[in-house]
């Protein structure tokens, strides 16, 4: 439900602001994220197609280290509205691929503020950032992207936590992966993440009260996409949408799964080590 008057209303005066990036489509990334997930081998050759998702290696955050907040992200303000709530994650997104970048081009990302909402729930106000990307080549737009941002407060302890959703089991194919801090270290990296809650344990912990490091939303996403093109290689990915549902830590395996659906879809979710949904997804393919 929408919040009473919380003093944030003025963060929806970022509504519209806009901010445009260019980047450069280097193969290093490629071959580097490829090693990260483990494949036998990526084409990382200059004309290569970049595989969805993988454009986020690029537009990288590149704030100076004096600019850097006490939880790794670089200080509120900016492009972003200043949100003052302690704890930010990646949402979701939904996401339409006309066609894939490739490796050698010149790239331009056009990212929009679409809106800014202001709710109450059970542990406290939230605030929901929706982020519209555009990105294009020489050709022309190639990727739309929404994205989904959500600042929360720090849970009080009398706070009952959510209740858990069952995953699905009736995958058609699945795969197991071990989070452990050195897959969270590299993908970090690659993405120039420095969100303390993906690398350093004393800080989630004992700071934001979590059992074990967060494994990073996109990176989910990204191995649900990864899961799709190892059972379906020839499969074009048109569009795809992720949802975040609860969050995964390093300290226990999770799966990831997939099933065709009809009309080309393909529905994807994670389930983790207690049998319960953690992102639910899907691919239309094209």
């Amino acid at each position: 439900m929408n919040a009473p008057a919380t003093g944030l209303d003025h963060l929806r005066d970022w509504i519209g602001r806009t901010e445009v990036r260019t980047d450069h489509v280097t193969p290093t990334p490629i071959a580097a994220l490829g090693a990260t997930l483990d494949l036998d081998a990526v084409n990382s050759n200059p004309g290569a197609a970049v595989p969805p998702l993988w454009h986020w290696l690029y537009f990288l955050p590149l704030a100076r280290q004096s600019t850097i907040g006490a939880d790794g992200h670089p200080e509120r303000g900016g492009f972003l509205p200043p949100v003052p709530l302690p704890r930010r994650m990646w949402a979701g997104g939904r996401l339409e691929f006309r066609r894939p970048l490739v490796i050698g081009a010149d790239i331009t990302r056009i990212s929009r503020i679409r809106d800014v909402s202001i709710k109450t729930g059970r542990s406290g106000t939230l605030v929901f950032v929706t982020v519209d990307h555009e990105i294009s080549d020489g050709e022309g737009v190639a990727i739309r992207e929404e994205h989904d941002i959500v600042y929360r407060e720090n849970p009080q302890p009398e706070t009952p936590a959510p209740q858990p959703q069952p995953a699905p089991v009736d995958e058609a194919f699945r795969r197991e992966i071990a989070p452990d801090p050195v897959l969270l270290f590299r993908y970090s990296a690659l993405t120039f993440n420095g969100h303390r809650i993906h690398y350093d344990r004393p800080y989630v912990t004992e700071v934001e009260g979590y059992p074990g490091l967060i494994v990073h939303g996109p990176l989910i996403a990204t191995l649900l996409l990864d899961l799709l093109h190892r059972n379906l290689p020839t499969a074009k990915v048109a569009r795809f949408s992720f949802r975040a549902v609860r969050p995964v830590f390093d300290i226990h395996r999770f799966t990831v799964c997939g099933k065709p659906g009809a009309g080309g879809s393909v529905a994807l979710w994670t389930r983790d080590h207690e049998g319960m949904l953690t992102m639910e997804a899907s691919a239309e393919l094209g």
